[in-house]
């Protein structure tokens, strides 16, 4: 059963907590027409409440906000204008979410790095897909997944995370580009730390340019045929399921490989609000000093 109403406002008062000063910026962005009285901040939290009720189609949003809640919601826009000015807050809505992150990671020192595949159709329908084909940039690609064994048509989600949980950066990257590619990119913003992966980081090339360079211990597993064995310690093992923990309850609580968008701009905005609400949702835990990771029961 979904309750978007208690959703939004518990979340509207986190959002509150967590941006402070910056909360009227946040209603007052100018743009073109006359003035909303749906404000940015609420278009973010709607979008949060659907995402922590379980409810991915905008389309059926609506028709629960437009039977279910329409005295809850008296301002509320038309589900175009939503679309639209949630797609143009993603920059805002990724700030709020490193906001939150700063404040639950502010002493780590320790994490994990993965990837996933986000699949957005079907192998024998990709000459058929439109989706990142309006960017050359965005273009999805066959990849192959050799956890699941299997090759897919999409996207690689990469991800870092804490040994809590919270992500502390992701990107989307083309699905046929080796894993090592992404670590060498983001190795700027992570000096005299460990990260710890699994085999798909094995370099020992990459492992030297990152102690080297950025003061980085990469920690990975050997390789079966390698003839110089490394081990992984206990604890960082247990870092590098954590962040398999995060992956299963972003496609499991919510649905990251079910995509219900035309363009790549909608499809990121909405990977970014999934994961953005799930941070939320660690945040509620965080500063009530409960267990990060027991995201369902945060809202309750």
């Amino acid at each position: 059963m979904h309750c978007i109403k208690s959703n939004f406002d518990k979340i509207m008062r986190v959002l509150n907590d967590v941006l402070g000063s910056d909360m009227p910026a946040f209603g007052t962005l100018l743009r073109p027409g006359p003035k909303t009285k749906f404000s940015d901040i609420e278009i973010i939290a709607l979008s949060f409440a659907a995402e922590a009720a379980g409810v991915i189609s905008e389309n059926h949003l609506f028709n629960i906000l437009n039977s279910d809640y329409k005295t809850s919601f008296p301002n509320l826009i038309s589900r175009r204008q939503y679309n639209d000015r949630l797609r143009n807050l993603f920059h805002f809505i990724e700030d709020i979410r490193k906001k939150m992150v700063n404040k639950m990671n502010a002493l780590t020192d320790v994490f994990a790095i993965d990837s996933m595949p986000i699949e957005i159709c079907k192998l024998s329908r990709e000459h058929r897909n439109t989706l990142g084909k309006d960017h050359a940039y965005a273009q999805p690609a066959k990849g192959f997944c050799a956890s699941q064994n299997k090759y897919f048509y999409g996207y690689k989600l990469h991800a870092v995370c804490s040994p809590s949980g919270v992500v502390q950066l992701f990107d989307l990257g083309n699905a046929k580009i080796h894993d090592i590619h992404y670590l060498k990119e983001i190795a700027p913003n992570f000096r005299n730390c460990i990260i710890t992966g699994d085999r798909g980081y094995v370099s020992d090339e990459l492992k030297k340019h990152l102690l080297r360079r950025f003061n980085i211990s990469l920690e990975v597993p050997s390789r079966s045929n390698q003839k110089v064995k490394s081990k992984v310690i206990k604890p960082l093992r247990v870092i590098r399921k954590r962040m398999e923990t995060v992956f299963s309850q972003l496609c499991l609580q919510f649905k990251m490989q079910v995509n219900l968008a035309k363009q790549f701009l909608g499809f990121k905005t909405r990977i970014l609000a999934k994961i953005t609400c799930m941070t939320m949702l660690q945040y509620i835990n965080y500063v009530s000093g409960k267990p990060i990771g027991k995201i369902k029961s945060s809202l309750s």
